[in-house]
């Protein structure tokens, strides 16, 4: 080019103090100009190709990809290539820095025995990548270039192919270097690959930087590759199960590019140090963009190996609740990894002991969060006290965290010297978080889990009968809890522990009427009037006795939020626990039902006789029942004063019948699939809706 520009000028000299033409004049200028516009240097890419986004690479590559069926014993390949460059790069420090590693104590991948390696298209590899000039454009090409020779084959395998081509010279110069001082042969081969040039006291000096520099990239890059190798082969699972991989997944052919145009630009400084030209590949902006995508690469394999630990727990507990096994090897394997050594506190004493306690005893798993009351661990102290009398029932808290934190143990610290059971204290995920989730219908709220010796459960969640019954659901089985069922004297187990300095006492012979509501104009006025009724003549001639209730007021008469929580948390465990029931409901259910559908309403009430529940009414409907006593109190001796009472409320609700709406908070266990209306015939609709009280403690339980 050189030549023909000083061509080009002499002519025109010439041309200019010749005679000729202006025209031809002209004509020559212009091929004088195009001939030096053609010498100067391709004008730089708008856009670097470091600097290029994910969606540009992955648009500019996507088009070299064929899904074809090209196979190769890919896994040899790559047992070979990883053999041949962690020999390689410990050789180069050994050399250069001076290390002393001892090659023949690494460990050696085994191929097939049926490995027929490619070398046509390794040679084809290398020789695109050789001799090429330094700088990121060109390596941007041979990079295209080399996908599209790999087009048909799968974006791991285009990686691996790069690699072991590099892998063939990069090993081959190393094994030359090693042996030219012992070996003729490696020696005269190692002259015609210039490895004299390197190995000579002024290459290493000159060189020597760059050597380390290029070896290291090599290294990260080999973990780039294995890391997306090991992401492929964790394709066998559902992105739903391991949702670390769904975006790992797309990113793998941009992970590929960046491997590959890294080992054009390795190849391109080897070629630049062997040759002794004075030319560089500058390879930090490769190494940063390595390291980077490394370091994504290492966070998202070690998540989803977290992950599929999880799944893999799941399937294992699942199998194990099929087929008896001891309820502590069940334990073990719902809460501790392989390599964890099981153990428990002991609440009573504060001492570590050996899970081997549980052995052969009935187990109450109590499975929450941190983000639990003082006064739901109260809850499970009567039945500690009743259970440890004898020595066949144990209770064991697993607390559920996700990610423990200096300041969640200092939490569970404070929760744990609450209890006097035992308590799992492992500052890890719990391996069976899936199970426990799925399988138990856990959603952050606590639950009382009852498994037998044999390790079959007995209970998927026994809170809501000890919450209602406390230790009469003792031994808190499904038996137990169908026994307590067909109870219809509820309310004493209900309102006891609602008031604990203002207990309630429910004597057989009397009604009683509990009362409550959002608007205290109307408990103002119910009280009043419901007061007048119960000291009505006609009520006294008839030996009726009425009692009146009001929950949510404490000794002083005053609001408390507490005593309500407490109620309103008792009546929707007695109801979750008829509901999980696939049978129709009781008389009793649907009255709790319709009952917990006016909890936000400005009135309700609940009339018993006794412990027995009558009936439940919203606030309105029952105040105009006894607005209107006068109307019907003339049949409280014949008809009797509880049927009497239901008959005109029956009437009442006919011209004014509320919709009925019941909250179930999705932390209770299983939600039931459907539920029957209690006023009519008909399926009630679902609805989703949110909620916050802006407290902690028992408002969580008011709706």
């Amino acid at each position: 080019m050189h030549n023909q520009n000083c061509f080009a000028l002499s002519q025109t000299q010439e041309l200019l103090s010749s005679n000729l033409s202006h025209f031809t004049i002209l004509h020559t200028m212009a091929t004088l100009k195009t001939l030096l516009s053609s010498a100067q240097p391709p004008a730089k890419a708008e856009h670097s190709v470091l600097t290029m986004s994910d969606d540009q690479i992955m648009n500019t590559i996507y088009a070299t990809h064929i899904h074809g069926d090209e196979k190769f014993d890919v896994d040899s390949l790559f047992a070979v290539t990883e053999n041949i460059l962690q020999r390689a790069t410990h050789l180069v420090d050994n050399v250069v820095l001076g290390t002393k590693t001892q090659l023949e104590h690494l460990d050696e991948k085994v191929p097939k025995a049926s490995f027929n390696p490619p070398s046509c298209t390794l040679k084809a590899l290398s020789c695109e990548m050789s001799c090429k000039a330094p700088g990121e454009e060109i390596a941007h090409k041979t990079t295209l270039s080399i996908l599209n020779k790999l087009a048909h084959y799968s974006w791991d395998a285009k990686a691996v192919l790069t690699l072991a081509a590099f892998a063939l010279d990069y090993g081959d110069f190393w094994m030359l270097a090693d042996l030219h001082s012992s070996d003729q042969l490696a020696k005269s081969v190692g002259i015609l690959k210039r490895v004299p040039v390197v190995l000579k006291r002024p290459g290493l000096q000159k060189y020597g930087k760059a050597i380390v520099e290029l070896n290291n990239l090599i290294k990260a890059t080999l973990e780039v590759i294995e890391s997306v190798f090991e992401l492929e082969k964790l394709t066998v699972y559902d992105t739903k199960d391991v949702p670390a991989l769904a975006g790992a997944m797309d990113r793998i052919p941009v992970d590929v590019y960046w491997a590959i145009i890294t080992v054009v630009a390795c190849t391109t400084q080897m070629c630049c140090i062997t040759g002794d030209e004075g030319k560089k590949q500058e390879l930090s902006p490769f190494a940063q963009k390595i390291n980077v995508l490394l370091n994504v690469l290492r966070r998202t394999i070690k998540l989803a190996h977290e992950q599929i630990d999880v799944i893999e727990a799941y399937r294992k507990l699942k199998k194990i609740f099929q087929t008896p096994s001891e309820v502590m090897e069940v334990f073990k394997a719902l809460i501790f990894h392989k390599d964890a050594e099981p153990s428990l506190i002991d609440g009573s004493t504060n001492k570590l002991v050996s899970i081997d306690v549980l052995k052969k005893k009935d187990v109450l798993f109590f499975i929450s969060s941190l983000d639990i009351t003082i006064e739901e661990i109260s809850i499970l102290k009567p039945v500690y006290d009743g259970i440890s009398k004898k020595d066949q029932h144990k209770i064991v808290w697993i607390p559920i965290v996700e990610h423990w934190t200096d300041e969640l143990r200092k939490k569970f610290e404070v929760l744990r010297s609450k209890m006097p059971w035992y308590t799992v204290q492992y500052f890890s995920p719990v391996v069976g978080i899936k199970f426990i989730k799925e399988e138990w219908n856990f959603k952050n709220k606590p639950i009382v889990v009852v498994i037998n010796p044999r390790g079959k459960v007995e209970h998927p969640n026994a809170l809501h009968i000890i919450k209602v019954w406390g230790i009469k659901a003792f031994p808190f089985t499904r038996e137990a809890e169908g026994v307590l069922a067909t109870k219809e004297d509820v309310m004493e187990d209900i309102m006891v522990g609602v008031n604990q300095k203002l207990p309630v006492v429910i004597k057989d012979d009397r009604y009683i009427f509990f009362y409550g509501g959002k608007d205290n104009e109307w408990v103002q006025q119910f009280t009043k009037k419901a007061t007048a009724l119960a000291n009505d003549p006609a009520i006294k001639e008839a030996r009726i006795y009425i009692e009146l209730v009001l929950v949510g007021k404490n000794e002083k008469g005053q609001d408390d939020v507490g005593i309500l929580g407490r109620f309103w948390d008792k009546m929707e465990s007695f109801f979750f626990s008829k509901t999980e029931k696939k049978t129709e409901p009781d008389a009793v259910t649907r009255e709790i039902q319709k009952l917990l559908s006016y909890k936000n309403e400005s009135g309700w009430v609940v009339l018993s006789k006794g412990s027995k529940v009558i009936f439940t009414g919203h606030g309105t409907t029952v105040m105009k029942v006894v607005d209107e006593f006068d109307k019907w109190k003339g049949y409280v001796r014949e008809i009797g004063y509880e049927i009497i009472f239901k008959q005109y409320h029956d009437k009442v609700i006919e011209v004014n019948r509320p919709c009925s709406r019941v909250d179930i908070p999705l932390g209770v266990g299983k939600v039931p699939e459907h539920m029957h209306c209690p006023h009519c015939p008909r399926v009630m609709e679902t609805y989703i809706s949110f909620k916050c009280c802006h407290v902690d403690g028992a408002l969580n339980s008011l709706h």
